[in-house]
């Protein structure tokens, strides 16, 4: 197996860069991708760069109604039920789709949650990591009979990787909950996750990679107190912008140049930030002054190991078993 060092490979693109800039010149027809949460926020922008870039999008929705009006005038789009949170409904979804005999070219892994009070899904599993990491661990295993020989799957994080390593001790937060730790924890699951997929999707040249979108706003802040985006230094007491943040354009952008870019071909495995590869960032940087890079538990094969064994033992699914 090879691996893909996590360096800088000077893409010409940047943080300003917009998923139309990314796929200009690459054509998409006749091409299958499925993006989860594709009609809020950076997934509706994802979408339509895929649409206009000639591909064909489903688009599995939590709330279908609310689906169908957002992405109501995009063609090329096809809406079905799902809901990350309930593996009953990952699984019905999933068996809709193979029953359709078709193959998916892109899967993208893009719905999430953040910053949630404490709530519990499935069995009793902490909501962010059962819901970012847990949902969409069984959806790929289960769809994986349909992902394309060559296909790329491209998973969400986010920077919120630096709040926490996979807590192995208490992994549903058992023993007191910190929704930032917890965030943190199950981003860091969705760039493990890319990790091990990358290295059992060999077989079929299927490559895996994770991203951080950037910093955008976006529902994700739905759970977020004005007085906790003040706090972060996000806005002033007269809710004025403090932090240059992303457009939903700019921040659909590493996700289309992950999910298409020939500048990654034979690549996977890596964490993506503003179209580049991240460079690897010590263990101690602290999240309140690093903006950029990946830390090093988050790529590292063993834990990507242990995580994958252990997302298999929760969720009953492994289409590597």
């Amino acid at each position: 197996m090879t691996t893909t060092a996590q360096h800088k490979i000077g893409t010409g693109f940047d943080a300003k860069s917009t998923a139309a800039d990314v796929l200009a010149g690459i054509d998409l027809t006749g091409k299958l991708a499925l993006v989860t949460g594709g009609y809020s926020g950076i997934g509706i922008e994802t979408t339509r760069a895929l649409v206009d870039a000639g591909a064909h999008v489903v688009v599995p929705a939590r709330r279908r109604a609310t689906a169908e009006e957002a992405l109501a005038g995009i063609d090329n789009v096809e809406i079905d039920e799902l809901d990350l949170a309930d593996l009953d409904s990952v699984r019905a979804f999933a068996e809709r789709f193979l029953a359709t005999g078709r193959q998916l070219d892109l899967v993208i892994n893009n719905a999430g949650i953040m910053a949630c009070p404490e709530t519990r899904v499935g069995p009793g599993w902490e909501a962010q990591f059962g819901t970012n990491h847990l949902g969409h661990f069984a959806l790929v295993n289960r769809l994986w009979p349909a992902i394309a020989d060559g296909a790329r799957v491209v998973v969400l994080s986010s920077r919120g990787h630096f709040f926490s390593p996979i807590r192995w001790d208490d992994v549903q937060f058992e023993h007191g909950y910190d929704k930032w730790q917890a965030y943190g924890q199950a981003k860091t699951a969705n760039v493990l996750f890319a990790v091990k997929l990358n290295e059992l999707g060999a077989a079929k040249n299927v490559h895996a990679f994770a991203l951080h979108p950037g910093g955008i706003w976006t529902p994700l802040q739905r759970h977020l107190s004005r007085e906790e985006m003040i706090e972060r230094g996000w806005i002033d007491e007269d809710g004025n912008q403090l932090v240059e943040f992303k457009t939903p354009q700019q921040g659909a952008a590493t996700t289309v140049f992950a999910a298409t870019s020939p500048q990654l071909a034979g690549m996977g495995g890596v964490y993506l930030e503003d179209c580049d590869l991240a460079e690897l960032i010590p263990a101690d940087a602290d999240p309140a002054t690093t903006w950029s890079g990946v830390k090093a538990y988050a790529i590292d094969p063993e834990q990507a190991d242990r995580l994958w064994t252990l997302s298999a033992e929760l969720t009953g699914v492994n289409a590597f078993a």
